[in-house]
């Protein structure tokens, strides 16, 4: 067989800071052209790629992985999260991946990210650039795009060029700024964190539709609300299985601001059992973004007046949530406190496959998504999910009904926050 050659990769989006790589292609003919397929399904889903997404396409449907191809993803800050979900979201077979990343290389990412080259250091390299040969070589049927600006740079119209939008290892002040451009912007935003042993994922669908295939009750199904998130939009039979009905639901979602303090689930703060098993990772957690938000840094273990700081906050965290104080041990505080911003491969692991996973579910609409935080505990292999929201007010697109001169407005004044950027056509 011919080796594979390389082409300069391009980018799908034509905007921000990128760079011209040289990366593995599709293997060529011997008069240098790519082979055609030699047929294509109704849906655009080439015989190849039927065959080379058989197992996926066996598991989630066709219609599924039509969605999936078609799908443009944003993924910011390269470490070793945003490795493992790249990894995944990759061999799924989507569209496109922009990896947006303004940080060089350092040392210390060398042993936690496995996408760096081996061949040589990549110390002192754009994170971003250095990881995406690598990436490009799982599936040289995905675009590989690169954007070395800060994104707290871009102003909101960047983030409408993407289908989903994933924020990792950020600050909680920078994670609003993003989640705020992408409700601008009607995006899905993911936001995930990695501290050591413990991690979160955070997700806001806005509105999101699914089809749940089930057998037909002897009770009719009722269109209407299920949960305070969850409704019944509509019930039919499947046209290929008279037992089988095909329902459709809506999950409404929160933005982080409002999710990252909004209070626990009322079956939780009724029940004292259930308040007990409450992982204190997420009073911790927020502590974390309290202090980021207030000092705009991360604490320092090696400085007393930042460890009283912080343990104060974890612990007016830890009563807002109305959780029993005996939960959350000056052991936990402390452990929390040695592994913020450590990575650790295994954890990453989990965290990542399981964003990845929930990115898969909602492109193709057939599962129920995450609503809408895990809280991810490795010391007790725990990852508790949890429903985050007002209890008062709307969800959804009614959480920011912005339209018109109303939206423009908004996203002038966002950009004048942000910055702004030079437009950079790669092709």
């Amino acid at each position: 067989m011919e080796a594979p050659t390389s082409e300069p990769a391009g980018n799908a989006n034509g905007t921000g800071n990128t760079q011209n790589l040289t990366v593995p292609v599709m293997q060529k003919n011997t008069n240098g052209s790519v082979p055609a397929p030699t047929s294509t399904i109704s849906n655009g889903i080439s015989a190849d790629e039927i065959a080379l997404y058989d197992r996926q396409i066996r598991l989630w449907g066709l219609k599924a992985q039509e969605s999936i191809r078609n799908a443009n993803i944003l993924l910011i800050t390269m470490k070793a999260l945003a490795n493992e979900i790249a990894k995944n979201l990759v061999l799924a077979g989507i569209n496109s991946l922009t990896l947006c990343d303004h940080s060089p290389v350092l040392p210390s990412d060398v042993t936690s990210q496995f996408f760096l080259p081996s061949d040589r250091s990549p110390v002192g390299t754009n994170r971003a650039i250095a990881a995406s040969t690598n990436i490009q070589r799982l599936n040289p049927r995905v675009s590989i795009n690169i954007d070395t600006l800060d994104i707290r740079l871009k102003p909101p119209s960047y983030f409408s060029a993407f289908d989903i939008i994933i924020a990792t290892d950020l600050d909680a002040p920078t994670l609003n700024l993003i989640n705020t451009a992408t409700r601008l912007n009607n995006r899905i935003f993911y936001a995930a964190g990695s501290h050591g042993m413990y991690g979160f994922l955070f997700s806001d669908l806005i509105e999101h539709d699914f089809i749940i295939s089930r057998s037909i009750s002897n009770v009719p199904t009722v269109v209407g609300p299920e949960s305070p998130t969850r409704s019944i939009i509509s019930s039919s039979p499947d046209p290929n299985d008279p037992k089988v009905e095909n329902v459709t639901k809506r999950e409404l979602f929160s933005t982080w601001l409002l999710a990252s303090s909004s209070p626990l689930p009322a079956e939780i703060l009724k029940s004292p059992r259930r308040k007990k098993v409450v992982t204190p990772i997420l009073s911790c957690l927020r502590g974390l973004w309290e202090f980021e938000s207030q000092f705009g840094i991360r604490p320092n273990p090696n400085d007393k007046a930042q460890l009283a700081q912080f343990t104060i906050l974890c612990g007016e965290q830890h009563k807002a949530l109305g959780l029993p104080a005996e939960t959350l041990r000056s052991e936990t505080l402390r452990a929390f406190l040695q592994n913020i911003g450590g990575e650790v491969s295994p954890v990453a692991a989990v965290l990542g496959g399981q964003l990845a996973q929930d990115v898969i579910n909602v492109l193709g609409r057939t599962q129920q998504p995450i609503q809408n935080f895990v809280v991810f505990d490795g010391e007790r292999s725990e990852a508790g999910v949890y429903a985050l929201h007002p209890t008062e007010g709307e969800l959804g697109r009614g959480l920011l009904p912005i339209s018109g001169g109303q939206q423009q407005q908004q996203q002038q004044q966002q950009q004048q926050q942000m910055g702004s950027e030079e437009v950079i056509d790669l092709d």
